[in-house]
């Protein structure tokens, strides 16, 4: 398929989520409480199918996906794409064991899933982390190997209400991204705590604390010691996505604008007969456009197995997070002050837009990945 057009098919099922985004959804998002999750929502993103849909979908599927229901309700994208991040390493590393438990619940919107990667002193830097897995009971590894975490993870989606966590955790002090190990927390597990922390964007965001919480040989995902590649497996999908909900968001902010500036009357006409309006406008559309193609693109390769999908998904994520919040940004100084008012869409999309250029690796981080993938 090119990457610079989408099928019929596949522009019908966009049409068709953003139109149960915008109606179906956004009900139910709307009752919602900020910073808490909304398991009624969750559960609809299951019984709609769209969990499942997303547990089994290639790059661009997921990128589709991610960019429809942003453009209608961007609650139910971060529902499904947390769905998917805090999920996506059972999926890829799991056991049959731990993909029978878990993964018919997320694709149900019963269970809620967490990606625990970050911490207080390893955000950017993912290979700094400091969570301890000491050893409880012996050196073997397999089933019967046994450790106990301790320490803290900040900044994660869904916590501390998530019912289980992927954790990565330090096994070998001292080996860098080689001595990460992933395990699959279940979010009851003797010692495991959290709180809340209030964030500018709506989703729920807290800590973790861990105090000696056990775990075993069956709670691993994948190999001792190479959980960072989990970890960047994981971010290798998702960054992209991340583009796509940049694009969805950026993408109704345009609309919005293109509705207000044919319809608003200033200065003897529209606000389009405006040259400076017009011009605002289309170098909008050129950016969003521009950005959509980088993200279909860096989704194709990743389906397609190209050797360079940590470039593309960089420059994907790099360039959509940061026009969507130029595009934002200029809808609402072309709106004015109807734009800030609290519930208004732009209102909503300000406060939105401006998180993804930060999680999932920040902007800095991207162009370090970018350069080092040029220069490889």
């Amino acid at each position: 398929m090119p990457v610079f057009s989408l099928d019929p098919a596949q522009n019908s099922w966009c049409d068709e989520l953003r139109a149960v985004a915008a109606d179906h959804l956004r009900p139910l998002a709307e009752k919602g409480e900020p910073g808490r999750i909304n398991r009624p929502l969750v559960a609809a993103l299951g019984d709609l199918g769209l969990l499942s849909r997303m547990l089994t979908a290639g790059a661009l599927d997921l990128c589709l996906l991610r960019e429809s229901l942003a453009h209608g309700c961007t609650e139910a994208e971060t529902a499904l794409a947390l769905q998917g991040l805090g999920s996506f390493p059972i999926v890829q590393a799991g056991t049959g064991e731990q993909r029978a438990r878990w993964l018919p619940e997320v694709a149900a919107g019963r269970a809620v899933a967490a990606f625990a990667l970050s911490e207080p002193g390893a955000g950017s830097d993912a290979a700094a982390l400091a969570l301890d897995a000491v050893r409880d009971d012996g050196p073997a590894d397999g089933p019967g190997a046994r450790w106990l975490l301790t320490g803290e993870k900040c900044w994660i989606s869904n916590a501390p209400e998530a019912d289980f966590y992927t954790v990565f955790a330090r096994t070998t002090p001292g080996a860098g991204a080689r001595g990460i190990t992933a395990f699959l927390v279940p979010a009851d597990r003797p010692g495991l705590t959290g709180a809340p922390i209030e964030m500018l964007s709506p989703h729920p965001i807290g800590a973790l604390a861990f105090d000696a919480v056990p775990v075993s040989g069956a709670d691993v995902l994948g190999e001792v010691d190479q959980g960072f590649r989990v970890a960047m497996n994981t971010l290798n999908l998702f960054r992209p996505s991340v583009g796509a909900f940049a694009v969805g968001m950026a993408t109704a902010a345009l609309d919005a604008t293109l509705v207000h500036t044919a319809g608003r009357t200033a200065f003897g006409g529209p606000l389009k007969d405006l040259q400076s309006v017009a011009h605002q406008v289309a170098e909008m559309a050129t950016r969003t456009e521009a950005a959509r193609l980088l993200v279909y693109a860096a989704a194709e390769a990743y389906d397609s197995g190209a050797p360079d999908v940590p470039r593309r998904s960089a420059m994907a994520k790099l360039f959509a997070t940061e026009t969507a919040q130029y595009v934002v940004d200029a809808a609402v100084q072309l709106h004015g002050a109807r734009a800030l008012r609290r519930g208004h869409l732009l209102e909503h999309l300000y406060r939105e837009v401006r998180a993804p250029r930060v999680y999932e690796g920040a902007t800095e981080v991207q162009r370090t990945i970018i350069a080092k993938e040029l220069y490889r």
